[in-house]
């Protein structure tokens, strides 16, 4: 049985009249938009509904992941587990056959409604298991794109990933590519609080998902061990950034990311998270160590022969008119970077940076400015690669060794170069930092799409230069601050004002279309900073409370420990007190770590009950964190006192102690030597 939809072929020869696998009624929501909205209204849409799965399924920006491949248009590509076609979009321009598979009818009914004036592409809907055997055996892609995870439930095997991708190759043409796209479960992002994109919960992924069958993401090492289990010795790697499902960047063996490129990490969108870190400053040292391709967040492997692309960057989140695709590619020995339009109605801007390179060359002729050179080619432009560092960067540096007076030297020398020839009528308004290179002393301009053919006032565009330089990361806004109050007489209480102008120029490039983080903070799922949230949990703790806990094994965790609910103090004094603590002893508990307070503090121990053997103060194997003041008395400065007895034999444990809180003052100052004395007659 076969339905048509647009041009869309729906074939339900393998389906078996029921969804297992649903979302509920968003999926009703999404076929409702998807029928009634032409695609140009889904940008709206997302922004209006503050839904993530909306957001999820409808972005143009899901298809980066595939749009880049350099696929002949007589290609037959084959997309497994297409779900709602937001790429199948994106491959169906590229190519004269599509096949799509996907479980879900009513993901496929959305596919189709969606995509329905793409040419050449049917959707079988069925059980992959079913309908494999009948696949062709020709296709020059196949697209994995976030199902490789899946394995377990495509493969009926005791080496399921590995044995997927051996059933995926005997459908490949000669010389035919296999592509996959998944999470890496070590990736940054995880480590840095977000929960496991699959199973919704923290640290599974890097705990190596503990019970955990159905659902696996794998290292880059992990992937590797299936590939090569599968047969497969040509494959190479590259790393999607953010991650694959909103890639804006891809990155590669051939070219990794350069320190203080990463910027764009608050990967939240399904839900809340935690922030354990500065993510941006931890990539930078990641970057440093060489590490980058074990904590990208994500992989896209391609099995076959390697691309000619190393590099990719997406600007895509912008009026139509704006959309554009950077590449850096090896030809032979050499690199060279290329812009496209992403439609046609971005043709015209592409044309126009060709036309910005002649007047800009005019206009800094002789001032020791290059402008790097642009040439026009078959649906672009090219440039030359070239090779230094960043002023970005570079001021990075200084700001590292502390040379406050380089930073200084570089930015006026930038300042000279705005200013020269400002009268004649073009201006890189993009003129900013990350764009300008530095290689041997030759200062070269990089990229400047966003030219102008009229004379702009210096100031704004070095403005933006700070702007752009100070959001990417918190070090630099002291300095930036100093800089512009120095440089450009802009006080801080004016920063609105000139924030107006910047906001302005953003909205007119996006056409006042919402940024990812805008509609991150309009779905709602919330970012936890852990610090505030520790200090928020002490803050709930009165000094006196006692805390117990349990080592079962596995050392001690705030997650088996808990408050004593019962304690019987008698107050002798206005700042002594007497106090009896008995803590039951679980089966399995090896060692309890009572701390009798959340402050420094004297801790007099009189007796300790274990079952019904009794010790003169404390058992002879306790340890504590504090320090010896008198017989049974111990001193504790820190504020997280505590003492350890071993359980492994113990049911019950009675501690009779009497307890001075000390002053936050005098906590690290507690005497020593003939001084004891003193305090020992405190509790006598």
């Amino acid at each position: 049985m076969k339905e048509q939809i647009g041009k869309i072929t729906l074939d339900y020869t393998y389906y078996m009249g029921e969804d297992l696998y649903c979302d509920g009624a968003v999926e009703d929501e999404l076929l409702r938009i998807v029928q009634e909205n032409d695609k140009k209204e889904f940008g709206r849409i997302i922004e209006e509904s503050g839904s993530w799965p909306i957001l999820y399924h409808l972005s143009p920006l899901r298809g980066n992941i595939a749009e880049w491949f350099p696929v002949k248009t007589e290609a037959k590509l084959l997309e497994i587990g297409s779900g709602c076609g937001a790429i199948t979009g994106t491959l169906a321009k590229k190519a004269k056959k599509l096949d799509c598979i996907d479980l879900s009818k009513k993901r496929s009914l959305i596919n189709a409604y969606r995509n329905k004036d793409c040419d050449g592409v049917s959707v079988i809907v069925g059980n992959f298991k079913d309908i494999e055997p009948h696949l062709d055996s020709n296709y020059d892609y196949i697209f994995l794109i976030g199902v490789l995870e899946y394995g377990q439930l495509y493969m009926d095997s005791d080496t399921p990933y590995e044995d997927f991708v051996r059933t995926m190759k005997k459908h490949l043409a000669p010389d035919g590519k296999i592509v996959i796209a998944i999470e890496n479960k070590y990736g940054l992002k995880y480590w840095a609080g977000c929960r496991e994109d699959h199973l919704g919960t923290f640290f599974s992924g890097i705990e190596n998902y503990p019970g955990q069958e159905g659902i696996k993401t794998f290292t880059r090492t992990g992937l590797e061990k299936i590939i090569k289990a599968a047969g497969c010795t040509n494959y190479h790697f590259y790393y999607p950034y953010p991650d694959y499902k909103f890639m804006t960047t891809l990155y590669s063996d051939a070219y990794l990311p350069k320190k203080g490129e990463l910027s764009l990490n608050n990967r939240n969108f399904d839900r809340s998270r935690l922030a354990l870190f500065d993510e941006k400053e931890a990539f930078d040292g990641i970057i440093e160590e060489g590490l980058f391709p074990l904590y990208s967040n994500s992989y896209l492997v391609v099995i076959g022969d390697r691309p000619q692309t190393n590099y990719v960057k997406y600007s895509n989140d912008r009026k139509e008119e704006f959309c554009i695709r950077t590449e850096i590619r090896q030809e032979a020995e050499n690199l060279s970077v290329h812009k496209y339009a992403l439609s046609l109605q971005a043709k015209p801007h592409i044309e126009q940076i060709r036309r910005a390179y002649v007047a800009l060359q005019e206009r800094y002729r002789d001032s020791g400015m290059e402008i790097n050179v642009c040439s026009m080619e078959e649906n672009g432009i090219q440039f030359p690669y070239l090779q230094g560092q960043t002023l970005e960067i570079l001021l990075d540096d200084c700001l590292d060794r502390g040379e406050e007076a380089q930073f200084e030297a570089y930015v006026d020398r930038y300042l000279q170069f705005l200013a020269y020839h400002a009268e004649q009528p073009v201006a890189d308004v993009d003129f900013i930092f990350s764009n300008i290179l530095i290689e041997n002393g030759k200062w070269q301009l990089i990229d400047y799409e966003w030219t102008v053919f009229e004379s702009r006032d210096p100031k704004t565009i070095a403005f933006r230069a700070f702007y752009c330089y100070l959001i990417g990361a918190r070090r630099r806004r002291d300095i930036s601050f100093r800089m512009l109050e120095k440089k450009l007489q802009i006080m801080q209480d004016e920063l609105g004002r000139w924030l107006d102008r910047e906001y302005a120029f953003q909205n007119e490039i996006t056409g006042n279309r919402k940024s990812m983080t805008e509609i991150r903070d309009a779905i709602g799922n919330a970012v936890y900073p852990v610090e505030e949230l520790i200090a928020q949990l002490e803050q709930k703790k009165d000094d006196s409370d006692i805390q117990v806990y349990e080592d079962c094994g596995e050392g001690f965790s705030e997650e088996n420990s808990f408050m004593v609910p019962e304690q019987e103090i008698v107050y002798t004094s206005d700042d002594k007190e007497e106090m009896t603590v008995h803590v039951p002893v679980k089966k399995g508990v090896r060692a309890v770590r009572i701390d009798p307070a959340f402050s420094a503090c004297l801790i007099l121990f009189e007796e300790t009950v274990l079952d019904e053997k009794r010790y003169p103060g404390l058992p002879e194997d306790a340890k504590t964190n504090g320090f010896v003041m008198g017989d049974q008395l111990y001193g504790f400065s820190t504020t997280d006192p505590g003492f350890v007895i071993a359980t492994e034999h113990v049911s019950d444990i009675t501690v009779k102690m009497k307890r001075i809180l000390l002053p936050a003052d005098i906590a690290g100052k507690l005497p020593q030597g003939e001084k004891k004395r003193s305090i020992w007659r405190m509790f006598s």
